[in-house]
């Protein structure tokens, strides 16, 4: 008797510890507006930041997308809890580029950054934070 409640209550507390993974992040998906600021070491000034909408649902949390003229690949990515973290590779007429990223989640915004490093060694910070503005366009 007493081996069976414990076996129950290990089978208890293990669902109970793998639903959230499944859930997925608290994110609620739409259309979200997102302000990147970019820091570059040595730049003599600070560059405004730059603003755009993304259509973002739960299959895909990325919240920055490649320029159109870059070849990226996602080789990796990973959510824990709230977070999502990637890393992209981007082809660039001077080599590879590789990205990491991390986005928390919060209901109707997030907040994050990624840190680049281009071929030639500089490494760019872009902060980047979101909220959601609306029902994504069909």
């Amino acid at each position: 008797m007493f081996k069976r409640g414990i076996f129950l209550l290990t089978i208890i507390i293990s669902i109970a510890w793998v639903i959230p993974l499944f859930a997925g992040p608290n994110m609620k998906e739409g259309l979200w507006e997102i302000t990147t600021k970019v820091e570059i070491p040595g730049m003599p000034f600070a560059m405004p930041p730059k603003t755009h909408t993304q259509c973002i649902t739960k299959e895909d949390l990325i919240p920055q997308k490649p320029e159109r003229s870059q070849e990226c690949e996602m080789t990796s990515r990973k959510i824990v809890g709230d977070t999502v973290l990637w890393t992209m590779e981007c082809q660039t007429p001077e080599g590879t580029a590789v990205m990491n990223g991390k986005v928390t989640y919060r209901g109707e915004t997030f907040d994050g950054e990624t840190k680049m490093k281009t071929p030639d060694g500089t490494e760019i910070t872009h902060h980047i934070s979101g909220r959601r503005i609306g029902e994504c366009k069909k």
